[in-house]
């Protein structure tokens, strides 16, 4: 029995450590070095190259490294017989959590204006309200969503949700469906985009949508880049319907040299680690999944590759 570690940002050594001291008997293999393909029973994947998890004939669970599994979506031939297991980590929650409400705090306190006033050695204060006059709005709902709301809600907040379909959380305004969508849109002055990326989600972040959102509005996303097109963005910024943008993600990654968004001074452009999986917490989940698979126990957070997610 095997597992098949692949992943071009992470340390494989760290990994392997982290899940030896929770399974020792579990032999660890690292990408490209697979040694005999009938071994691998399991594998621990971020961004595979196309059809590699096909050749793997007796592949029992394919783990994700991250929240989001368009990664693995857009392989053609990935295995549809496979189960395949979305990373739910409290360390990703935590680490996406702080981000968010870091880059909510930002906005909302206009420190992107103070960093252009500095470079102009101008000394002028802002005047900014309190957080219950602030109405925040987070696309997506799920784990990583419902926290960071609960989250600002707790800072005081004026925060509503919108998800695919109805959630109820206390205390945050919850909105679904297009209708719904418009509505949390029109109330919205900091945007935090959490959503999967699937075929309704992709391009969410267009000038149709940011033109409904108050002017001067903030916008965070920290999804996926497949979210947002580039152009729309960049226009409501010059334009001042979006105020400053903080994002952590981008169609085309690394981000090319001759992209706008490197200089835009009402951009802060983050290299997609808003939040990361950590092996020393999100090691325990890929056990526990191991062992739930060996025992016939049901696995938890399995991706319905219909809904995306």
């Amino acid at each position: 029995m095997a597992l098949l570690f692949k992943s071009d940002t992470d340390r494989a050594d760290i990994w392997q450590d982290a899940i030896a001291k929770l399974m020792p008997d579990l032999e660890f293999r690292i990408w490209p070095e697979i040694g005999e393909p009938a071994d691998i029973e399991y594998a621990l994947i971020w961004n595979p190259p196309k059809g590699a998890l096909s050749k793997l004939a007796n592949l029992k669970v394919i783990f994700s490294m991250g929240a989001g599994i368009d990664h693995l979506a857009s392989d053609p031939d990935l295995p549809a017989d496979i189960p395949v297991v979305r990373m739910v980590d409290e360390g990703l929650t935590l680490g996406m959590t702080e981000f968010v409400v870091m880059a909510v705090l930002r906005h909302h306190r206009r420190i992107h204006d103070y960093e252009v006033q500095q470079r102009q050695k101008r000394w002028e204060q802002i005047v900014t309200p309190l957080a219950p006059d602030r109405k925040v709005g987070i696309l997506g709902l799920g784990v990583l969503g419902s926290d960071a709301a609960e989250k600002l809600a707790y800072l005081g907040f004026d925060v509503s949700g919108w998800s695919r379909t109805q959630k109820n959380l206390p205390g945050i305004e919850c909105f679904s469906g297009e209708e719904g969508l418009r509505t949390f849109l029109r109330r919205t002055e900091i945007l935090v985009c959490l959503l999967p990326l699937t075929e309704s989600t992709k391009g969410i972040l267009k000038a149709e949508n940011l033109s409904l959102l108050p002017q001067g509005a903030c916008l965070i996303n920290v999804a996926r880049g497949g979210h947002m097109i580039p152009e729309d963005v960049l226009a409501a910024l010059d334009s001042g319907q979006l105020a400053a943008a903080t994002l952590d993600v981008f169609p085309e990654e690394p981000l090319p040299e001759s992209s706008p968004f490197w200089q835009h001074s009402k951009v802060l452009v983050i290299p997609h680690c808003a939040s990361v999986t950590l092996p020393t917490t999100a090691a325990a989940k890929v056990v526990e999944g191991i062992e739930a698979a060996r025992s016939g126990k049901p696995l938890q957070n399995v991706v319905d590759f219909e809904r995306g997610y």
